[in-house]
């Protein structure tokens, strides 16, 4: 479906990697809103792959793969750091809902 014959439709026709990069500050804003860790978990992870494959992509200029390439580092830290098979983490939470020191329970 072409927008231009249809003003009210939401589909666009975008390049490759423009299309990534839409999906991607989609997920991003989803997940600065999301209440759910589960939710917010699932798309860190969508995101986190997105910017991987636009800081590969050769469509893109040199400059700009390099600062999605910093920021694929900082969201492969935050998956990382809640990855439940990693040890001594909260599987479920992610680091702003994480308490500041261990529960009283979890102390030895």
């Amino acid at each position: 479906m072409n927008p231009e014959t249809h003003p009210n439709s939401e589909e666009y026709e975008l390049p490759c990697a423009e299309a990534l990069l839409a999906g991607t500050l989609a997920l991003m804003t989803g997940h600065a809103q999301s209440a759910c860790a589960r939710q917010r978990m699932l798309m860190a992870k969508k995101i986190r792959s997105n910017l991987y494959f636009l800081g590969q992509n050769p469509d893109l200029t040199p400059n700009f793969r390099t600062v999605v390439q910093r920021m694929h580092q900082h969201w492969d830290a935050l998956v990382s750091a809640n990855n439940p098979t990693a040890p001594g983490h909260d599987h479920h939470l992610l680091p702003e809902t994480r308490l500041w020191h261990p529960a009283a329970s979890l102390v030895h």
